[in-house]
């Protein structure tokens, strides 16, 4: 019987991350993680929908996750569906499902999305001056061409340039 156990999912923390370490000094960190779903029911109302789940994170992982994350911080988090059962003192069974994080993706805050644009927008946008004292906050990058041998191509932020050689000939007829 083939099965396949994976949970990508995105949202916002209910509460700060809880750290823990373990007797064998394994690092492990609970986070409460809570995902939205807006619809329209029959009557064409918008709902919402909130599902809150439990995320464990394990080894260097939850000590950054403790470290970095706050309540309310947004991450994406990839890893397993998995079911936890006990029996309360009373006799009652309980059980309930919780993620083991693979990996968890700290998404930037709405408060850093706002700098971030604003910086670009006062980059683009800057009163030019006359002063030779005065230098531009970050230099403007040529777009990337392609590449000639002995020329060097400049790419704009956060892009790789792959130096491709020309390709070489053959006697091949196809």
């Amino acid at each position: 019987m083939a099965s396949y156990n994976r949970v990508i999912m995105m949202g916002n923390l209910t509460r700060d991350p809880e750290l823990k370490q373990l007797n064998s000094g394994q690092s492990v960190c609970r986070l409460g993680l809570a995902s939205n779903r807006q619809f329209k029911n029959k009557t064409g109302a918008m709902v919402q929908e909130v599902c809150f789940i439990d995320i464990d994170v394990w080894g260097p992982q939850a000590d950054s996750c403790r470290q970095y994350l706050t309540k309310g911080r947004a991450v994406l988090v990839e890893g397993r569906l998995k079911l936890d059962s006990w029996q309360e003192d009373d006799g009652t069974k309980r059980s309930k499902h919780s993620i083991v994080a693979d990996r968890v993706t700290f998404l930037p805050t709405a408060v850093a999305q706002a700098d971030d644009s604003a910086s670009e927008q006062s980059e683009e946008f800057a009163p030019a001056t006359k002063s030779e004292d005065a230098k531009p906050a970050r230099a403007k990058r040529a777009p990337v061409k392609p590449s000639i041998p002995g020329e060097e191509a400049v790419a704009p932020r956060g892009e790789v340039v792959l130096k491709d050689e020309a390709p070489f000939e053959d006697d091949l007829p196809f």
